[in-house]
């Protein structure tokens, strides 16, 4: 079979990460729009707790030790700060529940009236079923948000089908980087310091609180294991961040084999001109 015409059952890699680069701004939205964090401060959870809060509440209340394991790249000082007391503060079902209020209200004011389309009725018929198609073992924080009831608003289905698919890209990212044998820091570093590293490295220790100190000690394990060569990957290290993303891509690809390559492609067009749209609002700016 050629590739372009991928019957239903064949796993893509490459299409994997096509899908994934398309429609993550559309699922993203929901991190940096001003609506999640008065959602979330309504039910008396401020700051950077409403993210931990909001996307670990599909787990219920968990202890900080499970969200340090599934987010993964985050300084446990950040995790521990929202975790567990956020638990205090609201019930996991109300910070879902705002959650999705945030992202109905974000789409709905960048999008308008194009929330209620036909296209998007299609869009989420089409990543609905690829959502559905993934497995859960080995995936906790899909397998949680998996168990979600699904929202009716086809933009909030399309939403929530998009975000089960990140999560499940998600967890298999984290399982290869635990195999490249990369700590939380380092992995940091390795993706920022890549040739094709689309965010800087001062960006990612900002913004996962990573402390001077503990970056600079992660940097130099780097060092040692000739996988850094200054603040940039060295060619060894390129090869296993290339390695890393590979491995990801192919763990990311049996959701997608329940659609023809036509079926995929078709969910990325109509996808592309929202995700566009929701990145020129200057949205994911805000923070």
């Amino acid at each position: 079979m050629t590739a372009t015409s991928n019957p239903p059952g064949t796993h893509s890699p490459e299409l994997a990460r096509k899908m994934w680069r398309t429609l993550e701004p559309y699922h993203g939205i929901v991190y940096f729009t001003p609506h999640a964090e008065e959602q979330y401060a309504a039910l008396g959870i401020d700051g950077r707790d409403g993210y931990f809060a909001s996307r670990a509440a599909a787990l219920g209340p968990v202890s900080a030790e499970v969200v340090i394991a599934t987010f993964f790249n985050f300084h446990p000082g950040l995790v521990r700060h929202a975790i567990p007391a956020v638990w205090d503060r609201a019930e996991p079902a109300a910070i879902l529940a705002a959650r999705l209020r945030a992202a109905d209200l974000a789409l709905r004011e960048i999008l308008g009236d194009e929330v209620a389309g036909d296209d998007v009725v299609e869009a989420a018929e089409l990543a609905g079923r690829a959502a559905r198609a993934g497995g859960v073992e080995g995936r906790p924080l899909f397998a949680g948000h998996a168990a979600l009831e699904w929202p009716d608003p086809p933009h909030l289905s399309l939403w929530h089908a998009i975000s089960l698919l990140r999560e499940y890209r998600g967890d298999g990212h984290i399982a290869a980087l635990v195999t490249a044998d990369l700590d939380a820091c380092e992995a940091l570093i390795t993706h920022g310091g890549a040739s094709n590293g689309e965010v800087g490295l001062s960006v990612l220790q900002r913004s996962r609180s990573w402390p001077d100190a503990e970056w600079g000690a992660a940097m130099e394990r780097l060092r040692a294991r000739g996988l850094l060569d200054g603040d940039r990957l060295s060619a060894e290290g390129e090869a296993l961040r290339a390695h890393i993303e590979a491995v990801t891509d192919e763990a990311a690809a049996p959701a997608w084999s329940v659609l023809t390559e036509k079926e995929a492609q078709r969910l990325r067009a109509l996808v592309r001109p929202w995700s566009r749209r929701i990145v020129e609002s200057g949205v994911f700016g805000l923070r």
